[in-house]
């Protein structure tokens, strides 16, 4: 049974989960207290649409283990999109109550898939051009967790597009200082440069942005243009 568990749960991981579900599934009939096969046959059935039954399995894993955070998570994000709010909420507020019994601090694990939710929210905001939204969801993921790189990069370009480039410049320089690795953050400063009549300045931002990385589409572009405006 050891076995079993390991190469379902290897295949789990690894997103084969066709392959995974069969074994995870004979694991259950086993042995029924298995909280973490319960949570990925929940996943499993999330991402197939059954959302009724992919609940009951996040609900039976955290009857058996209440302390079960990914669980809790799945589930509330289950009932979200089932409608059931409240539940959602409800499940949201006791996992975070779990983890840490002080009213204001979250479990790290649940704030990062939490910042993560209002990211992809942010970014279905910004594709739509309605940035003020997408900086009200950028700025709640930023609250739940600060460190994202990512998601401050975004929040730049969402009040640049709005032509507020000071407050833009900040959060680049955040990113950068988050992740001196991640060139995106780097080429937008670069480009907020440009946009306010700084070449000399943008064009340092993305020869540093190749620096840190050498494939970054947009800084390379970026600098055969400014080239070609100085010849």
């Amino acid at each position: 049974m050891h076995e079993l568990h390991e190469r379902g749960t290897k295949l789990f991981e690894e997103g084969k989960y066709p392959e995974a579900e069969p074994l995870l599934r004979t694991l259950i009939k086993i042995n029924p207290r298995y909280a973490d096969v319960l949570n990925k046959l929940g996943v499993i059935t999330h991402l197939k649409g059954n959302l009724k039954e992919a609940s009951e399995y996040f609900e039976r894993a955290l009857a058996l283990n209440p302390r079960y955070t990914e669980a809790s998570l799945n589930l509330a994000i289950a009932y979200n999109e089932m409608g059931e709010f409240k539940k959602a909420q409800e499940v949201f507020s006791k996992a975070a109550q779990i983890a840490h019994p002080t009213p204001t601090s979250l479990d790290p694990f649940v704030a990062g898939k939490l910042a993560n939710e209002h990211y992809k929210v942010g970014n279905i905001y910004f594709d739509f051009g309605m940035f003020d939204e997408a900086i009200e969801e950028y700025k709640k993921a930023i609250k739940l967790y600060p460190k994202l790189a990512d998601v401050h990069t975004k929040l730049g370009m969402s009040f640049r597009s709005k032509g507020n480039y000071e407050e833009a410049i900040m959060h680049f320089i955040k990113a950068k200082e988050i992740n001196p690795t991640y060139g995106q953050a780097w080429a937008q400063l670069g480009l907020t440069f440009y946009m306010k009549g700084l070449p000399d300045l943008a064009f340092e931002e993305w020869e540093n942005a190749l620096k840190h990385n050498p494939d970054l589409r947009e800084a390379k572009t970026y600098l055969q243009l400014l080239k070609k405006e100085e010849q």
